[in-house]
């Protein structure tokens, strides 16, 4: 799967706020080495720079486009190519910080624990996911693809998915000394046109458009459309009411 930089930060202030605040949660912790793994294009891992500056901080990602944007920028960052899944810490940080990346891996209750392991004693794991599987955009978007003039295309296309807040948390609570996990809706006021679609084109849609030559990316893209906007549609100031769940959590080794 190829990542567009460009195209992920279309909405780069909407994709950024969960990771604000899941920033603001950690406060003012202290931190030597610090992991943002699934770094992407590098935004989130310059304000985890900004937030420790004394900090050694490595961004991990396995995407040569993201990472190339995200040395883009000069910057103290050690950026490094790595299969996040297989990651291994060379010596054990004080804070792996993960933002909208590790709900596209599977087996969480393998990965997740191998993550806490990692941490130095006292570390913490703080994590992001989207958690909008359920939205209207995610479900038609599956029931486009099941249909049978698609569904040999799609076939094994990679989806991601996380557990629910209460599965992590009976999962968790044996690997650390303090948990926290809760859930936010951000009611996204997108701007643009077909301004749901180019949000999907960034992330979820990625698998699905790599299956496709030009002309039937555009006629399934057109499908798409016909139904988001019954699902999504445009207010009267031209926005589109995105409603996007997150699901988050903070723990100490």
């Amino acid at each position: 799967m190829n990542w567009d930089p460009e195209q992920y930060l279309k909405f780069v202030d909407a994709r950024q706020r969960p990771a604000l605040d899941l920033l603001a949660r950690l406060g003012s912790r202290s931190a030597t080495r610090i992991v943002d793994l699934g770094c992407g294009a590098g935004n989130i891992t310059r304000l985890l720079a900004e937030q420790w500056p004394e900090a050694q901080i490595t961004g991990i990602d396995s995407d040569p486009a993201m990472l190339e944007k995200a040395a883009g920028s000069v910057s103290t960052i050690d950026w490094q190519c790595a299969d996040v899944a297989a990651w291994q810490a060379a010596v054990p940080p004080d804070l792996i910080f993960s933002n909208a990346a590790l709900h596209w891996l599977g087996d969480h209750p393998h990965l997740l624990p191998s993550l806490i392991e990692q941490l130095a004693v006292g570390g913490v794991l703080a994590v992001q996911m989207p958690d909008n599987f359920s939205a209207p955009s995610h479900l038609i978007l599956r029931e486009l693809a099941d249909d049978p003039g698609w569904e040999a295309v799609f076939d094994g296309v990679p989806v991601g998915g996380v557990l629910s807040a209460a599965e992590y948390h009976a999962l968790l609570t044996a690997h650390c000394r303090h948990l926290e996990i809760w859930q936010t809706t951000y009611w996204q006021a997108l701007g643009g046109d077909d301004a749901v679609i180019e949000w999907m084109k960034g992330t979820t849609l990625l698998p699905y458009l790599a299956r496709l030559n030009a002309k039937s990316a555009k006629h399934f893209l057109a499908a798409y459309r016909a139904r988001l906007q019954a699902a999504y549609p445009r207010s009267a100031d031209g926005s589109t009411l995105f409603p996007f769940k997150r699901l988050f959590f903070v723990l100490q080794r």
